[in-house]
């Protein structure tokens, strides 16, 4: 999914901000009857190209919030924002959900919508077009959201894995 290289390593010095983007309440049905639990899933980023997801699971609904945040913290990437957009435009998929993310010009705004809006605010993206096809499951469509940031490049990043200058990567 993610690169090692855009991994975050520590988490200790960085303003992370949670949003909820779902909760699911579960049944388990058990001779005693039923057994109701919540899992959460939250988003976590800095606003400034770090972001992260996880997935809690309790009893109550702010445990499950709790333990999906503290998830997300140790599931962190960087993902390059230049001046609030996306530097191209990706595709990626989880499951049966398929996302496309496009740069877009400034004063544009977020044109995405539930869980990949919530993925994308939380990076600091602040103009992007977006679109998801296929399955609406929040879980999968932020998976996949997620995947489509990691994958993003920028122009310093291709100089530098092709050890060539940036005049180059532009101009063939």
């Amino acid at each position: 999914m993610a690169t090692m290289m855009n991994r975050v390593k520590t988490t200790t010095d960085l303003e992370l901000k949670d949003r909820l983007v779902a909760v699911n309440r579960v049944t388990k049905v058990t001779k005693g009857g039923r057994t109701f639990s919540f899992s959460a899933i939250v988003v976590v980023g800095n606003e400034d190209g770090i972001v992260g997801w996880g997935l809690g699971k309790a009893s109550e609904v702010t445990a499950a919030i709790a333990k999906g945040t503290e998830a997300a913290k140790k599931n962190l990437i960087k993902v390059p924002v230049l001046n609030g957009t996306i530097p191209h435009e990706q595709e990626a998929k989880f499951g049966g959900a398929r996302v496309f993310i496009k740069p877009a010009s400034s004063g544009t705004g977020v044109t995405a919508g539930g869980a990949m809006r919530a993925v994308l605010e939380s990076v600091g993206i602040t103009d992007v077009l977006a679109k998801s096809k296929g399955s609406s499951n929040p879980h999968n469509l932020v998976k996949a959201t997620i995947a489509a940031l990691s994958e993003l490049r920028d122009a310093h990043t291709v100089a530098q894995n092709r050890k060539v200058s940036l005049d180059k990567v532009f101009n063939g």
